[in-house]
């Protein structure tokens, strides 16, 4: 005699504990049952101050269950109570999908195969930040003009204000002038120059008997592509100008050397 299989159960899977989860889950049935008292609380009150509105209310009520009543709906309140912790549950799980949307993936650092190591999980928070790009300017071949936008780019992006390029005819020695981060009015004179020639002590002497009498310079700076002339750099360290030749724009370019201004402060 054959016996009849039996239906299988299907067991339902336990679902795994989540803090957070949890936690948003009551605070949304928190905020629910404020709502649901503070509705109360407001009802009481409209029945207190308007008795006959309370009555209509509950008379309206009346009628609609006697309505159901009749139709033969059921309502059940365990269904209902089911229902709402369906919806509440739904909502709490659509809050949480939201913030891992919101929060940044962790990075995770991969090691080279065959070395052992275990494969390091970055947080967002313990990223190393990139390092900043420095862009090579070849300032032989700008032209004068490019080269005194040049130097008033790297004031500006040291920290200077007020940077503005004033060369030209009747400049009297200042291309560039600007505002140090500590308030210091700082007079430059460009001299874009090929290797082969040098600034002289002519031009350091015409630029020192402007920058501090006609300019009120508190920082003094001649730049140049090329180099200066011993008897230029010995007017600049009696004047007390400051000499920037083509290897130290370089490294002030690269942020690898001292600004003009921090020489003489």
């Amino acid at each position: 005699m054959a016996v009849p299989a039996r239906a299988r159960r299907t067991t339902r899977r336990s679902r795994q504990f989540e803090l957070r989860a949890t936690a948003i889950y009551f605070a949304l049935l928190a905020v629910i049952l404020a709502l649901l008292g503070a509705a109360a609380r407001t009802a009481v009150a409209a029945a207190a101050h308007r008795p006959a509105w309370a009555v209509a209310l509950v008379l309206m009520g009346v009628s609609a269950v006697m309505a159901g009543c009749r139709e033969r709906r059921r309502i059940s309140a365990v269904r209902i109570a089911r229902r709402s912790a369906q919806a509440l549950e739904e909502a709490t799980q659509t809050a949480v999908e939201a913030l891992d949307a919101a929060s940044p993936a962790p990075a995770v650092a991969l090691v080279p195969a065959g070395t052992g190591a275990e494969p390091t999980v970055l947080l967002p928070e313990a990223m190393p930040e990139a390092p900043a790009v420095t862009v090579e300017i070849a300032y032989e071949a700008l032209d004068p003009d490019e080269f005194e936008q040049a130097v008033a780019e790297l004031c500006r992006r040291d920290g200077c204000l007020d940077v503005d390029v004033v060369g030209g005819a009747g400049d009297l020695g200042a291309d560039v002038v600007a505002r140090t981060p500590d308030g210091r009015l700082v007079v430059i004179q460009c001299k874009r120059y090929c290797d082969g020639n040098r600034v002289g002590s002519q031009d350091l002497q015409r630029f020192g008997g402007t920058c501090f009498t006609v300019h009120g310079a508190d920082v003094a700076v001649v730049v140049t592509t090329s180099d200066f002339t011993a008897p230029a750099l010995d007017y600049a360290e009696q004047c007390g100008i400051v000499c920037v030749d083509g290897p130290q724009l370089q490294r002030w370019q690269e942020s690898a050397g001292p600004r003009p201004w921090e020489a003489r402060s």
